[in-house]
């Protein structure tokens, strides 16, 4: 079995690599989770009430999917620079399980009931309030466990 070195990884020798990574995992964040709360803020009837959910959804949806593969595609090279750190860590295995959950959660009941324009104006069922919490509360457990990674 072949020894892995972090030392010999491009984004542990050159200073500039690891936090332009950092940069783009970001970005792909904030286009991913910033369409979904765009979303979730109009099921909650608090943002765009004139805009039914699911062509908000429609217009969001291609940005969401860019912000989402951008993440996906940097975060294992990010993960590449110390893997044994990374595998033992609780909060990046909190964040594993929790953006699991939220992409699944996405892409299954979120976007069923954002496209049943449950949410219409001035008509916010109960079902649809708690889908969009549920949702912002994954997401934004995603981000905290990755911001308390370095802490752990």
């Amino acid at each position: 079995m072949l020894a892995y070195d972090p030392s010999t990884n491009p984004l542990n020798n050159n200073e500039w690599a690891f936090p332009l990574m950092e940069i783009i995992h970001i970005t792909g964040f904030a286009f991913s989770i910033g369409t979904i709360a765009i979303l979730d803020l109009r099921l909650l009837g608090l943002a765009l009430p004139k805009q039914s959910p699911s062509q908000l959804l429609k217009d969001t949806a291609p940005w969401t999917l860019i912000g989402i593969a951008v993440m996906l595609m940097s975060g294992p090279i990010i993960f590449s620079s110390d893997p044994f750190m990374y595998l033992v860590n609780q909060s990046f295995q909190f964040k594993m399980g929790a953006l699991l959950a939220a992409i699944i959660f996405n892409y299954t009941i979120h976007r069923k009931v954002a496209m049943s324009d449950a949410a219409a104006p001035g008509a916010t069922s109960g079902l649809t309030k708690l889908v969009a919490v549920t949702s912002l509360l994954l997401w934004t457990s995603v981000v905290f466990a990755g911001l308390f990674i370095a802490f752990v």
